[in-house]
């Protein structure tokens, strides 16, 4: 891979993502959300958090040759807000790059998927986090096969330093894709890590292999006085 730096950022807190956390909260089953996960924009709280990412942005973006983005909406808001003008290359929206689709259990809420799904509840404690695969949708494993996909063309660019704004199942697998990390040493990290919204994660290559440099990091958002929120994710993302 030509890559040296690897800048990886989840997008900023989503609709989506306050919703969920309301609806595990108040113990529904189902997230209200009447829009399809490839549109949901970004809170208003979001908005704000891409904002003092684009502070970041403008004392990094010198060293960032590529920019790269899920095609979701909440990602491309993100990095759009983030680059205020700033940046002289293309963004390369990658399909890839989605988010995991979670197929019959889409907007179900831990409770929801245990009263109206038992069975795959029931699959998901016998297979574990990473291989199981919610009818219609995908496992973690699925999930890392596009991303090797993915990086794998990375590899074929002249693209040195590239930042890509994503979501945080796509940030914790190309993580544990680059390190490596195996099945048990990645759900061991995904228990003690989660991916906060607008973080920095940054991995580099030497000619040992890639490292992390910087997991999750928030300073940014901290520095600009801008929310940190924490929003885990979907259920089957959530460490347990």
């Amino acid at each position: 891979m030509t890559a040296t730096h690897l800048w990886l950022v989840r997008h900023g807190e989503s609709i989506g993502n306050v919703a969920a956390t309301r609806a595990e909260r108040e113990g529904l089953d189902v997230i209200p959300l009447d829009i399809r996960d490839a549109d949901v924009p970004l809170s208003d709280v979001g908005r704000e958090q891409a904002s003092a990412l684009a502070e970041w942005l403008a004392a990094n973006s010198d060293a960032i040759t590529a920019f790269y983005s899920s095609p979701y909406r909440r990602a491309r808001q993100t990095l759009s807000i983030a680059l205020d003008g700033q940046a002289d290359g293309v963004v390369i929206v990658d399909e890839r790059l989605r988010d995991r689709e979670l197929g019959i259990l889409d907007l179900l809420t831990r409770t929801g998927v245990a009263r109206r799904h038992p069975e795959e509840a029931e699959r998901r404690r016998h297979l574990g986090k990473y291989y199981h695969r919610p009818p219609g949708g995908e496992s973690w494993a699925d999930v890392a096969l596009r991303l090797r996909s993915f990086l794998a063309d990375l590899a074929a660019t002249d693209h040195a330093n590239t930042l890509i704004v994503a979501h945080d199942a796509v940030v914790m697998l190309i993580v544990a894709l680059l390190l490596p990390l195996d099945e048990p040493a990645l759900l061991e990290f995904a228990a003690s890590h989660t991916v906060l919204n607008a973080s920095v994660t940054h991995l580099v290559r030497t000619r040992e292999g890639w490292s992390l440099e910087q997991f999750s990091d928030v300073s940014h958002l901290s520095a600009e006085g801008a929310p940190v929120t924490v929003h885990p994710g979907s259920p089957d993302v959530e460490p347990e």
